[in-house]
């Protein structure tokens, strides 16, 4: 499927209940054990796509990356982000051999497509989606973006530090971070900054 498909597609649920659609789709909030299925989401978009479930590193539909991210709605009656973005697994080695205009990094962000959702204090909460919008890397963003990269990159091949250091401080709008487990784990992710998504995502 085209990008400019999917997005028209995607569009069309602006406003729509989450939830429904999920039914609709058969995608289960929930495993058999009772376990919150946090992907259910993503997955639910990528079924109303026609795309099956996919944890690979290139992007979901070859060309192009299908996003989501949360919404909350705080007191005061205005949106913000819930939360940053996950958007790809940090290889060590990979990182280290590999400039940013063919890292894993980069094709994963720059034809994009992020659905943005309205979520409540829990999975059962009334969610719907807020927005679709398209990630198109260029100017100072993309350079910014390469900057956050390559501190990553020095700091994995300086002898000093390496891989165990990276930390969530790094990086302006993508930053290396924990992924898994929480403190001790022994992987990392990249993930995008509110501000990043700020950058997309216009929250009015």
């Amino acid at each position: 499927m085209e990008r400019h498909i999917a997005l028209e597609r995607l569009q069309e649920l602006v406003g729509e209940d989450l939830h429904k659609i999920a039914i609709e789709y058969k995608v289960a909030l929930e495993g058999e054990s009772g376990k919150i299925n946090k992907g259910w989401a993503g997955q639910t978009f990528e079924r109303y796509l026609g795309l099956p479930l996919n944890s690979s590193r290139a992007p979901n539909f070859g060309s192009w990356e299908l996003k989501s991210v949360s919404i909350k709605i705080k007191k005061n009656g205005v949106f913000a982000f819930k939360e940053t973005m996950a958007i790809t697994m940090i290889d060590a080695r990979h990182v280290e051999i590999t400039p940013f205009h063919d890292s894993h990094l980069l094709k994963k962000l720059k034809k994009a497509i992020i659905v943005a959702r309205i979520v409540g204090d829990d999975v059962h909460a009334p969610t719907s989606v807020h927005s679709v919008t398209t990630i198109d890397l260029e100017g100072e963003i993309y350079d910014q973006v390469e900057s956050d990269y390559v501190e990553v990159q020095r700091c994995i091949c300086d002898s000093q530090r390496g891989f165990d250091c990276l930390t969530g401080h790094m990086g302006f709008y993508v930053q290396p971070r924990t992924k898994g487990s929480g403190h001790g784990s022994s992987t990392r992710a990249f993930y995008a900054r509110k501000n990043f998504l700020g950058e997309y995502i216009k929250l009015i």
